[in-house]
């Protein structure tokens, strides 16, 4: 059972009114199904909308389990659309391996110096997808961000859920080891999404996967009067090709301190730009706070939780006169990307945390949004 309520959204900056389905107390939420399209070898894909008991609305796709938007009120109860993305099928398929909107990222998110990596002695190569850097970047040419996903709706007693599967084979890009994944999401009544990651391997492999969504809380236009904390004290620095030296320095005193909230603009306005990751101050396994991101514009607040040691911060700093949804242009710093995840090129550090899955073991990893 529902009720409808009036409200606003704010669509290609005009303020519209619509009627917004509100659930009762007790509803598990709803989740809907539709065609999307079809991809280039001719596979349809689906969209799935998530509703949850406030309203709430996040739609995913089980092409590369990207978030194609997700639905907030600000303040005054006004509705915006927080993440970037591209209104069809074929420009995910286009243009998205260079930006990797809203996209599930695997089998290795972020870099991995010349694309190699060694385990048990034996070394693999990886394609090189970096742009003009020796890299292997977010699980190479076709990494998850392209795949078809086996998608289970669930109604869940917290909320609506969505169960993404898929089968790595041995090889696929250069990997090693069949590698079963599971991703779910769920928007619950707490007005939280939840995404749990799980995988298993049959060969000893490398695994990292994040959510890449670009977020703007203001729902359009730059980034600059966001405010940002995170909760770290190191980073890792890196060299001319964006790859961890393997030293983690202090942030303290530095342009990546951001113990303390830090407006954007102010320093992005100065040419600083951020492509870094975190060293989170938390233990091992556990669910840990890791950063707070506020709209001054909207109001719009959210807190981002994890159970891996590293957050990438990436501020759009290659965006130039994109096309995106709704006709939008998305020019440098219209998205914050927060990449909770193990730290870039692991494989090849030996300080940094281990990264590699053998048999039997299962890889998990849990992150929180929290809108507050």
């Amino acid at each position: 059972m529902a009720n409808l309520k009036s409200t606003f959204l704010v669509y290609n900056n005009l303020r519209i009114s619509i009627e917004v389905m509100i659930l009762k107390n007790n509803s598990t939420g709803i989740i809907e199904k539709e065609l999307y399209g079809y991809t280039t070898e001719k596979i349809p894909v689906y969209q799935y909308t998530l509703l949850n008991k406030n309203g709430l609305m996040i739609k995913i796709l089980n092409y590369g389990g990207i978030i194609t938007n997700f639905w907030v009120p600000d303040n005054s109860g006004i509705f915006h659309d927080i993440v970037l993305g591209f209104d069809s099928l074929e420009e995910y398929e286009k243009f998205n391996s260079n930006y990797f909107f809203g996209a599930i990222i695997g089998r290795y998110a972020n870099r991995i110096a010349n694309g190699r990596f060694t385990i048990d002695g034996i070394s693999y190569q990886l394609a090189l997808n970096d742009g003009n850097f020796p890299n292997s970047l977010h699980g190479g040419i076709k990494g998850f961000h392209t795949r078809v996903f086996k998608s289970i709706p669930l109604s869940t007693p917290i909320g609506p859920s969505l169960i993404l599967k898929y089968l790595s084979h041995d090889g696929e890009e250069g990997y090693p080891g069949n590698l079963d994944v599971s991703i779910k999401y769920t928007l619950n009544n707490e007005n939280e999404l939840i995404v749990e990651f799980f995988a298993i391997t049959d060969k000893p492999t490398i695994v990292n996967l994040t959510q890449h969504s670009y977020f703007n809380l203001s729902g359009d236009g730059d980034i600059y009067n966001h405010r940002l904390q995170i909760n770290s004290d190191y980073i890792t620095p890196v060299n001319n090709f964006l790859v961890p030296t393997g030293e983690i320095k202090q942030t303290e005193g530095t342009i990546y301190d951001f113990r303390a909230p830090k407006i954007l603009g102010e320093l992005l306005t100065k040419n600083y730009e951020y492509d870094i990751n975190y060293v989170l101050n938390k233990s091992k396994n556990d669910l840990t706070f890791a950063a707070k991101l506020e709209s001054l514009d909207t109001g719009i607040s959210m807190e981002i939780f994890t159970t891996k040691p590293g957050l990438q911060l990436y501020t759009g700093n290659y965006l130039n006169g994109l096309i995106g949804k709704f006709g939008k242009i998305y020019n440098k710093h219209f998205g914050i990307c927060l990449e909770p995840q193990f730290f870039p090129d692991s494989p090849n550090q030996e300080k940094f945390p281990n990264v590699i899955l053998y048999p039997k073991e299962i890889y998990n990893h849990k992150i929180i949004y929290r809108l507050v």
